[in-house]
């Protein structure tokens, strides 16, 4: 599910993740076929050993492209594009954890215009592993030997046709050894096609360069005020139901691949102590994501919010510049005020440490019906009450 900013968007909060294209089954676990199997066999091993390995400088960089549109059955409009530079780098190694700065750019390597990819975010990926992580790719296996970055590898190239069911047409094409690109689990190409239903157009990633850093490079650790996801948390009131909760959406990443896990808070652990029950997903697919997103949500803050009400929003002791749009409905004779609060500036200092996916979400939501009199009662809504990182005492 993508994060969308509907006029009511509980439901879509509980589950709102990093995602891929809309009906896109890529990112999903499929049974792999021999040929698969076959490809993959030596690579977690070697992909393993290369973030053990790991060097402050080691960096690897993609040219990006991402287009949308016009709308299909007539809709109008023009298409949209946004293309640069997709750079990821090692910052920082303090076993088990490698932190790495990634940064959209354009191809003059300056930052982007539009506010979601306009910072660079850093990732602290754990080296290690706390359970078997298998994710097999999707898709029909061919070998190959592309020449990229000034090298010729032996590859694997990995095809999954959803167009019958409406779905994308997805390419991925990986080095059997990673090698210096073992921060995208040796990924030269990646390529999606939205089509059928969806709006048309489609991402695509190119291996542009890579470089490795020296061993004995030393760099303290960054500060988290930025983070992608991974080393850190926010926790959501949700008065929905009969049972109000709050719940906690906490990250990490492993080895390459992204965890994600929510439920409510349990006060006798550690925040964020248990990923056991988290999905692994590629971190190349969430940096895929990531562009399709800025087209699909347009520009920030969203229009309804843009003319909203300026005040400021309340989280602890932070205090956020933030803009509340409100309106009526009227459905079967029943009115209702819906409301919602979005950050008038999502990188500003007072947000420091929320993940990336929180940033551009609703700070808050309701919903009230209108009775008799005019008074209103309330039906429920979601509040951002707190964020942080939970790898400060691990560094």
């Amino acid at each position: 599910m993508h994060m969308r900013h509907s006029s009511f968007p509980i439901a879509a909060l509980l589950g709102a993740a990093l995602s891929f294209l809309p009906g896109c089954e890529s990112t999903k676990s499929s049974s792999p076929s021999p040929s698969d199997t076959q490809a993959q066999e030596t690579t977690p091993m070697q992909a393993a050993d290369a973030w053990k390995r790991a060097s402050v400088g080691d960096r690897v960089t993609y040219s990006f492209s991402a287009t949308q549109g016009p709308e299909p059955r007539g809709g109008g409009g023009t298409a949209r594009t946004l293309g640069g530079l997709l750079t990821l780098e090692v910052v920082a190694v303090q076993q088990p954890w490698v932190w790495v700065r990634l940064a959209y750019t354009d191809e003059a390597g300056k930052p982007l215009a539009h506010p979601r990819l306009a910072q660079d975010l850093v990732l602290p990926v754990r080296a290690d592993t706390t359970r078997p992580l298998d994710v097999p790719h999707a898709g029909e296996a061919s070998a190959e030997k592309p020449s990229s970055a000034g090298r010729t590898w032996e590859a694997t190239r990995y095809v999954s046709d959803q167009r019958p069911v409406d779905g994308p047409l997805s390419a991925r094409v990986y080095a059997n050894e990673p090698g210096p690109l073992y921060l995208t689990h040796g990924l030269l190409e990646a390529s999606t096609e939205a089509s059928g239903f969806h709006l048309p157009g489609g991402v695509k990633l190119t291996l542009r360069e890579f470089r490795e850093g020296s061993a004995g490079a030393n760099a303290s650790v960054p500060a988290l005020e930025r983070p992608l996801g991974p080393g850190a948390y926010y926790d959501r009131r949700v008065d929905v139901g009969p049972s109000p909760s709050v719940q906690r959406v906490c990250f990490a990443a492993e080895r390459g691949y992204i965890l994600r896990a929510e439920g409510p808070i349990d006060t006798n652990a550690a925040p964020c102590s248990d990923f056991s029950q988290a999905t692994p997903e590629p971190l190349e697919e969430v940096l895929m994501s990531l562009p399709w997103d800025v087209l699909s949500s347009g520009d920030w803050p969203p229009a309804t919010a843009a003319s909203g009400t300026r005040g400021t929003f309340t989280a602890e002791d932070r205090n956020v510049s933030a803009l509340t749009e409100q309106r009526t409905e009227n459905v079967e004779g029943t009115q209702r005020v819906f409301s919602d609060t979005y950050a008038a500036e999502p990188w500003a200092p007072s947000l420091a440490g929320l993940p990336y996916e929180a940033r551009f979400q609703s700070l808050s939501n309701s919903a009230e019906r209108v009775v008799a009199g005019g008074k209103r009662e309330s039906e429920g809504g979601t509040r951002l009450v707190r964020w942080g990182s939970w790898l400060g005492g691990q560094k």
